[in-house]
């Protein structure tokens, strides 16, 4: 059984497409610190730990701190990942969009569609088939789409930034990527995956009123109105409505600042959205996130040159499952 302080690291754990928190953890399982000073650390948090590298508070280290030794410096690649991902969760959206996540490793996926369901009441008499749902394959590939920043930092930000302030931009930067994805998503729910399978439109002639969020919701029967994503515009018209200015409403909108509406969705909001357009979903079966690999760095140029220039990304594609379980409302 490996120890944390006896590990030896070095670039080429990030060769395989595991985190190295996944490869630290096979080598050094979090299960054999029980009831240690070590309990509640990750394989990576003892690293960091092992080398006296303190990322956040007051007292936090310099950059410069991952590269004392060559050893600490195969840590600063998954610390910039790490960051850039509690950003992204910070900023996370798609987690009320999206009914499954698929991570590959590679490029090319096909996802499944699935038939309408019928929504009569069907009674099979006795000897006669059952209703048919049909799965099949999709024909298209899903679209696969890389966002991301190239980061660069001069010599003094280097030496004398502190990780706490850097933390803070890597942050920025997977809300960035985040928000981006957010935008990939709406576009396949707007105009399809590929399949010729956009939307369907509800239009409503009259400007936006409770009556038209009512609409909305008859017209995804049977499945449920659970969220709504509206550009800014109409967020501030909907909050605006009587309906959405009830006490119990108000009460959370103003405690948590979460937009609940009252059918019980959940309001995203989503600047790139056409302004006179609302989108209302079941995401229990709308759409299936494709995601190749995790948070990608140029782990080669931040340990050995320091963060002259790297790329952090994130590949990810959208596909629908339930082409019905997502509608338009057009104004």
């Amino acid at each position: 059984m490996a120890f944390f302080d006896s590990i030896t690291l070095e670039k080429g754990m990030y060769a395989n497409g595991k985190s190295l928190t996944d490869i630290l953890e096979e080598i050094d399982p979090s299960q054999n610190y029980k009831n240690t000073d070590m309990e509640g650390l990750d394989a990576f948090q003892r690293q960091l730990k092992r080398y006296d590298i303190k990322v956040g508070g007051s007292h936090s280290d310099q950059v410069q701190k991952f590269f004392e030794t060559s050893n600490s410096a195969a840590l600063f690649p998954e610390y910039v990942a790490r960051a850039v991902r509690q950003g992204m969760n910070s900023a996370d959206s798609l987690s009320d969009i999206v009914a499954a996540r698929t991570v590959i490793n590679g490029l090319d996926y096909r996802s499944i569609t699935a038939s309408p369901l019928d929504v009569q009441n069907s009674v099979t008499a006795e000897g006669t088939f059952l209703p048919q749902t049909d799965i099949r394959t999709n024909p298209n590939l899903v679209s696969l789409k890389k966002r991301g920043r190239i980061l660069t930092a001069s010599y003094e930000s280097v030496k004398y930034q502190r990780l706490d302030i850097f933390t803070v931009t890597l942050r920025q930067i997977g809300a960035y990527i985040a928000r981006e994805q957010l935008n990939d998503a709406i576009d396949v729910i707007l105009n399809g995956d590929g399949g010729n399978n956009p939307a369907e439109t509800v239009t409503e002639s009259n400007s936006l009123s409770y009556s038209s969020l009512l609409k909305l919701w008859a017209s995804l029967q049977p499945y449920q109105l659970n969220t709504l994503i509206a550009p800014t515009a109409l967020i501030q018209q909907l909050l605006a409505l009587s309906e959405f200015r009830d006490s119990g409403a108000g009460l959370d909108f103003h405690g948590s600042g979460k937009m609940v509406t009252p059918l019980g969705a959940k309001l995203i909001h989503a600047p790139s959205l056409p302004s006179n357009k609302i989108i209302g979903l079941d995401k229990n079966c709308a759409l299936e996130m494709i995601q190749s690999g995790n948070v990608l760095v140029d782990f080669d140029k931040l340990i050995d040159r320091q963060l002259d220039k790297a790329s952090i990304s994130c590949t990810a594609g959208f596909s629908k499952i339930f082409t019905d379980s997502s509608k338009i409302l057009s104004l």
